[in-house]
């Protein structure tokens, strides 16, 4: 389902989940961006991917321009989110991966549907609780956003400990963080400091596993990272970004992308069959033509929008194809 010019979405758990797909005849890498940030994270691994490389991002619950409802939820649940998303795009087998709260959801969702992933790329993440006294600070910021907006004082400080002191590409973000309703952010920090710690099912994930973290890293402290590399069952590298902070893959590009390149040249990977692609496509289209319209006479949920012009056409258009 088209939601806009090139911006597709898909119903799946109540949710309008927004994702890109590059395309390309490789199997398919899936990444997951960290709390605050949203598909266009993952710019320059795009940029800098080899040709018939396919690159599908995605925009979780509270995030970007995915329309979710009021509900409460769990990484989790993010995780059959994707999930869904990867049964409409008729892929089986992926390369899953995450930066930060991404990476927590691609852990879970390793756990949780095993068969349906064929290695992790892990970025900034961990496997823990949040440090107590990160969430108290945390909520401290959250509730002046809330009560007072979005200041330049926070935004900065919130940058600097997402994207670190000195990268230039920080306004660009700031401007989309002034643009988040504050409903969307309450939910969203309250998933991020509710997450279960999942150290003791790690040694579960048989995959092959890439983890990359800065080593000037506020958020997450780079031990917490070699932490969850020792106890995967194949963690084949653990790849420090000196000097890089929590969002390393955007601020230190270059690196980033040449370790991801390795690591998936190693894996000989083989490439899905077109014609099964398409025909898994297809049959995820015609099963959501089928099963999935919405239920009119039902309740009706509450839906946040980043515009109500844009969920207006959506809707429209929505309900014009149930017909």
């Amino acid at each position: 389902m088209k939601g806009g010019p090139n911006v597709p979405l898909y119903a799946v758990n109540g949710q309008w989940i927004n994702y890109e797909d590059t395309g390309g005849d490789h199997e398919a890498v899936v990444l997951a961006h960290g709390f605050l940030m949203d598909r266009e994270m993952f710019a320059p691994q795009i940029a800098a991917a080899k040709a018939g490389s396919r690159f599908i991002t995605w925009d979780a619950r509270c995030h970007g321009d995915t329309e979710n409802t009021a509900d409460a939820f769990s990484y989790w649940d993010l995780a059959d989110d994707l999930k869904g998303l990867l049964d409409h795009l008729g892929i089986e087998r992926a390369v899953i991966g995450g930066m930060s709260q991404g990476g927590f959801v691609a852990l879970r969702f390793a756990l949780k549907y095993p068969e349906r992933v064929s290695a992790l790329v892990l970025i900034g993440t961990q496997a823990g609780l949040e440090d107590p006294e990160k969430v108290a600070t945390y909520q401290v910021m959250l509730d002046v956003w809330e009560a007072e907006g979005l200041n330049d004082q926070l935004a900065r400080t919130i940058a600097a400990i997402i994207l670190g002191n000195e990268w230039r590409g920080s306004d660009q973000w700031i401007a989309k963080w002034r643009q988040k309703p504050g409903s969307l952010l309450r939910q969203a920090f309250q998933t991020l400091v509710s997450r279960d710690d999942i150290h003791n099912r790690l040694g579960e994930i048989k995959v092959p596993n890439l983890v990359i973290h800065g080593t000037a890293d506020a958020a997450i402290d780079i031990e917490k990272a070699q932490r969850m590399c020792s106890d995967l069952a194949d963690c084949e590298q653990f790849v420090a970004i000196e000097d890089a902070g929590h969002a390393c893959n955007l601020t230190h590009p270059k690196l980033v992308n040449l370790a991801i390149q390795q690591f998936l040249s190693g894996l000989k990977l083989t490439a899905p069959q077109r014609a099964e692609q398409r025909a898994n496509t297809i049959r995820a289209d015609v099963e959501r033509r089928s099963g999935e319209r919405r239920d009119q006479s039902g309740p009706r949920r509450q839906t946040f929008a980043p515009e109500d012009r844009r969920l207006a056409e959506r809707r429209a258009l929505a309900e014009r194809r149930a017909r």
